[in-house]
């Protein structure tokens, strides 16, 4: 027996050495947002939408039961890139910054020299938009720039950006990258609502729209896939595919995502392919995507930090069923390298939240426990379901089996205190802009009241409220492709369901606005201010469409009480320049326009208002040079030239004023530009 624990520790120290000295593997991490699990062929679909992740599936472990800790965009991304529950990350929605402190893929990776990229299809992940703030930290290179759709201008050119794009786009820094070994996150959004894939997937899949989406997404797949073998760059790099979240399609009543933990929305594809293949085959023990990147880093033989809260997958993936034709093994190096790191347990318990709810609505939070062969539902009217005899979930045991729903729940209960982190959550970002965009994204801002009044149990059970919560989706998207009309009907519809609904009038006003209808936006807006009186962005919404109604008399106290809350709202500072100067208060129009300038001197607008203001105040030699660069700003704008003539009027210099008259009169021949109002 001596001897052969002697060539046990030979094996293990000599494959040790050669660990130490492999070359540290790349890592393709590629999400595919809003995708349902039993879509994907190597989960048992037969629909035939995923050739291309087929063909992975067979080279890579595949977990057949992998689950999403959220069912929604931001907080699904910061478990999977933190290794972290949403109780410990604390990003619930959008506008809640990523905390520096956290653990995060990309900058523990570039501390250990890998090169980062990111590659994104979707605003709702662009930092520079005030959206999924902290995401960029690590990334060498961080593919968003997205804007605001303007009019007529097409969703996927603005707001999104087609698979094929973004994986062109990830292709092209593969090409150029400088050597050594790197980091890039593949994100595509093809398949979210209103799923509108391209042709000839529209018309393929005209009955089935949602699956051409699915069917885009893998063709995209696949052309970087391809890429990847062509230019060596496949089999030594590990691939991990998984989604954020599915999509409920009618599951439980609920049309899309967010509000319920349903399998349809929580269960995930998810499968990893190791460098050289070293591993092939299926797992069928509960996993969460919060052990990806905890796997990730013990591949990558780089410790794992202490706050990282899911369990690496490199133990069991070592022992997978191997796939026919096939058989399951493992190095020594293999065996010495995970015989000393944490191993997912077998029948641990995976735990899922949503805060989507409460957020939008006011209404409960929802969290669940999935252990054993039981799900738990913790809400307003607790749910539990026997998955073992009720896959679907259609069959609720608690009010019948109370003695194991209040033991689960107290499960669930020690779990979330012991995973959740001390200090106070980061707070959502209260900005006006970030806001306009989340609206017509169809995404809303959260509220401290609200989410402390569900905190207590005290919102609405989401399975009451579901069919207005789909409603609201479809108005969402309504309003985003500019179908005011049905937006402001939907609206309406709504309101006659739930009369007490912030938002509902949030989004009805800024329909109206939208349709010209002023004084029934300023009518809506009101009241989603009587209804939310310390909701920031309602004040600030109502004082732009006050501004624009041309009240702006009214819109002053309303911008005043945002500008004093948010004194770097350089938005708010533009609308109070406008009716300051509307209003003739020149001291104050003059002193919001420099403040606007310090942070935006090629502020076309601004510079405009202000020479004009400087102009009226008498002081028509401080005018000149903001007017002309706001000349400059817009060479095709007639309206800097016009006021440079008045300001030279006054100076008595005629011939210039006469010159400038001349060039604003030509160039308001070629078309009226519209004044920065």
């Amino acid at each position: 027996m001596v001897w052969v624990r002697q060539l046990v520790c030979l094996v293990c120290l000599t494959a040790g050495a050669l660990a130490g000295t492999a070359a540290p593997p790349n890592i393709i991490l590629i999400t595919v947002d809003t995708t349902r699990a039993d879509r994907m062929g190597f989960l048992g679909s037969h629909r035939g939408l995923t050739p291309n992740l087929d063909a992975l599936a067979r080279r890579s472990v595949v977990f057949t039961h992998a689950y999403s800790q959220a069912p929604f965009t931001a907080p699904s991304h910061a478990t999977i890139l933190t290794g972290t529950y949403p109780q410990f990350h604390q990003v619930e929605d959008f506008q809640v910054p990523l905390a520096k402190d956290l653990p995060y893929a990309p900058a523990i990776l570039k501390a250990q020299g890998y090169h980062t990229a990111a590659f994104v299809g979707s605003i709702v992940l662009d930092p520079s938009q005030g959206l999924s703030v902290g995401f960029d930290r690590g990334f060498d290179y961080y593919d968003a720039g997205f804007h605001m759709a303007m009019p007529g201008e097409d969703h996927y050119n603005s707001t999104g950006r087609r698979g094929s794009d973004v994986v062109a786009r990830a292709l092209t820094w593969l090409s150029v990258r400088e050597p050594g070994p790197f980091f890039i996150w593949v994100h595509v959004y093809d398949a979210h609502y209103p799923y509108d894939p391209p042709e000839p997937f529209l018309s393929r899949y005209k009955s089935e729209p949602y699956d051409g989406g699915i069917a885009y997404v893998d063709s995209c797949m696949g052309k970087l896939l391809d890429k990847l073998r062509a230019s060596g760059l496949f089999e030594n790099s590990l691939i991990a595919v998984m989604s954020d979240h599915g999509e409920a399609l009618g599951d439980h009543g609920e049309e899309f995502h967010g509000f319920f933990l349903y399998d349809a929305t929580i269960q995930v594809p998810l499968l990893i392919k190791m460098p050289g293949e070293r591993f092939a085959g299926k797992i069928d023990n509960r996993v969460g995507l919060v052990d990806v990147l905890p796997t990730i880093l013990d591949a990558a033989r780089i410790a794992v930090p202490s706050d990282v809260q899911g369990e690496s997958l490199l133990n069991m993936m070592a022992m997978p069923e191997p796939p026919p034709g096939r058989s399951a093994g493992r190095s020594p190096s293999d065996r010495e390298r995970t015989a000393s790191n944490p191993t997912a347990s077998p029948g641990r318990p995976l735990y899922a939240e949503t805060e989507y709810g409460v957020r939008a609505y006011g209404w409960s939070a929802i969290r669940s426990l999935r252990t054993g062969k039981y799900l738990l539902i913790e809400a307003p009217r607790r749910e539990l379901y026997d998955l073992a005899t009720d896959p679907n979930a259609e069959h609720d045991l608690a009010p019948t089996s109370k003695a194991v729903a209040d033991t689960l729940q107290g499960q669930l209960d020690d779990f979330r205190r012991k995973t959740s982190k001390s200090v106070v959550a980061p707070s959502s970002t209260a900005d006006p802009e970030a806001q306009e965009k989340l609206a017509a994204l169809g995404y809303t801002a959260s509220n401290a009241d609200s989410l402390a009044t569900a905190a207590l149990g005290g919102g609405a059970d989401p399975k009451d409220k579901i069919e207005i919560g789909n409603m609201m989706v479809h108005a969402n998207f309504l309003l985003e492709v500019a179908r005011n009309e049905e937006a402001v009907a939907l609206l309406h519809k709504v309101i006659a369901k739930d009369p007490d609904m912030w938002i509902v009038y949030a989004k009805l006003g800024g329909a109206e606005t939208n349709l010209g209808h002023f004084p029934e936006a300023v009518k809506a807006k009101r009241k989603a201010v009587e209804l939310m009186p310390d909701s920031v962005n309602l004040h600030y919404e109502l004082g732009n469409v006050l501004l624009k109604s041309h009240d702006y008399e009214g819109a002053i106290p309303e911008l005043e009480g945002v500008e004093a809350k948010l004194p770097g709202s350089w938005k708010t500072h533009l609308l109070l320049e406008i009716a300051y100067s509307r209003t003739n208060r020149l001291p104050q129009a003059i002193k919001e326009c420099e403040t606007v300038l310090a942070v935006l001197p090629e502020q076309y607008g601004t510079n405009l208002w202000l020479g004009r203001d400087l102009i009226r105040a008498g002081d028509p030699e401080a005018a000149l040079p903001r007017l002309t660069k706001a000349a400059s700003l817009r060479p095709w704008a007639p309206q800097p030239h016009l006021a440079l003539a008045d300001a030279y009027d006054k100076l008595g210099r005629h011939d210039d004023a006469e010159r400038e008259r001349d060039e604003g009169k030509r160039l308001a021949e070629k078309g009226p530009a519209p004044d920065p109002d």
